[in-house]
């Protein structure tokens, strides 16, 4: 952990830097970054904020942690371990940022209960482009902004230290597998699962249209055995071969990170001599990720495609749809998009007395979370996100709501429509008036 004051003396250093630069527009330097969506290239002033990455302070009798923007989760789950709590939603890589998660709409298997990461969140230091730092609350004279935040995308500000509500953890979980072959039934039971008080976590998996598995965890203190899916076993892969499991908390919480869920396939990471050849220390998604930017870089894998006359799509994206849709949307997906599998994840409000402008989920409503990344290959040349454009009309016409993390084709009255423009526009001429910071449209659907 780092101190209060150092924290203070570069935060005095970022915002001489932004007034030193004034009228320049700007984009986060960081060395990480989870976002899939390309970015047209255009040379703008970098923000260097790779050294706000300190766990500060955790308070277990108040039940937060406070720490900086930049810092990985990896960082601050094993801070929060050492004194037997961890962030009440812990999104499931270990390069992705607090801050990141609190700007986007992180989630995780303990969402049925805390909502998105940003619900857990209780206060932030907000970075204005004037160089100017805000403290926000949701009763302080920011309210507007810390409501305003989520889904903002560094479009309004960087979060610079946020507060964190931490829940207490036991030594291990243990998990349950729960088979459907029916979605109609698979989600009934995802939504019984929810109300039960002695479940810390939900998640599952769809591996075709007559294979869905459900998994509840619950922590307890004692185990007969633990698996151990950093290196030669796969995780889930294993869910298809148990009816029960038992982890340590620290292994449940990275479950998801080794294989990258199942994407290390397309790395060749899961063939046994390769993935010896990997070792340890790269199964992750750290690695993963270096891997896939310096494929968007040099076009590897385009090239490959295009000595196969094969036309790709990259499809990426997590989308929540109300639970009575659920069946409908996997309908729609085994019909178009077919890759498996599918990560399933329920949602809902933390504090149904509230809601986040710019992703105006009903907090009355149970959502499930599809997560799908993969890509889309075929001889035919399609017209530009052909797939995409379908999950987006779908996931619309069904009530739901698309994050924006990875590729977005909607107009621009219909991403507006969707995403509160005039709250928007509001929260943009009090907090960003000169346009330092991208427009979310730009940013996320034009790439800018």
């Amino acid at each position: 952990m780092t101190s209060t004051l150092a924290y203070e003396e570069k935060k005095r250093r970022l915002s001489e830097f932004l007034r030193a630069h004034h009228g320049a527009e700007f984009r986060l330097g960081k060395t990480t970054s989870n976002l899939f969506r390309e970015r047209k290239e255009a040379w703008t002033r970098r923000l260097d904020v790779r050294d706000f990455n300190q766990v500060l302070r955790v308070d277990t009798a108040a039940g937060y942690v406070e720490v900086e923007g930049m810092t990985p989760y990896v960082t601050l789950v094993a801070e929060c371990l050492k004194h037997q709590v961890m962030p009440a939603v812990v999104p499931q890589l270990k390069s992705i940022t607090i801050g990141g998660a609190a700007v986007g709409c992180g989630i995780e298997s303990s969402s049925f209960r805390y909502g998105l990461v940003h619900e857990t969140v209780r206060e932030m230091e907000i970075l204005l482009s004037d160089g100017s730092v805000v403290l926000c609350t949701p009763d302080n004279a920011h309210r507007e902004l810390f409501y305003g935040f989520p889904n903002s995308y560094g479009t309004l500000g960087y979060a610079l230290k946020l507060k964190v509500k931490v829940v207490p953890v036991k030594r291990y979980v243990k998990l349950s597998y729960l088979r459907h072959s029916d979605p109609h039934a698979y989600f009934a039971e995802l939504a019984r699962q929810c109300d039960r008080v002695d479940v810390a976590f939900i998640d599952g998996v769809v591996f075709g249209r007559d294979e869905m598995i459900l998994t509840v965890g619950q922590f307890t203190d004692e185990a007969p055995y633990t698996s151990d899916y950093t290196y030669e076993n796969i995780y889930y892969q294993s869910l298809r071969e148990r009816t029960e499991d038992y982890l340590t908390a620290e292994d449940y919480i990275w479950r998801w990170d080794t294989d990258w869920f199942w994407c290390s396939k397309n790395l060749y990471a899961q063939h046994p001599l390769v993935r010896r050849l990997y070792g340890r220390g790269r199964l992750n998604s750290i690695s993963y990720t270096k891997i896939m930017r310096w494929n968007s870089r040099w076009k590897l894998s385009d090239y490959l495609d295009r000595l196969r006359d094969l036309h790709s799509e990259s499809v990426i994206q997590d989308v929540e749809i109300p639970i009575e849709k659920a069946a409908d949307f996997l309908d729609f997906y085994h019909e178009s998009i077919r890759f498996m599998p599918v990560w399933v994840c329920p949602t809902r409000a933390y504090n149904k007395q509230v809601s986040f402008d710019l992703y105006p989920l009903d907090p009355e409503v149970l959502y499930v979370n599809f997560g799908f990344w993969d890509v889309k290959r075929g001889r035919e040349k399609l017209p530009p996100g052909y797939y995409n454009r379908q999950i987006e009309d779908v996931v619309q016409a069904l009530g739901g709501m698309k994050s924006l993390y990875s590729d977005s084709y909607y107009t621009r009255e219909q991403f507006w429509g969707l995403y509160n423009q005039s709250a928007y526009d509001q929260l943009k001429k009090k907090y960003d008036p000169n346009g330092k910071f991208k427009d979310l449209y730009r940013k996320c659907v034009l790439k800018e």
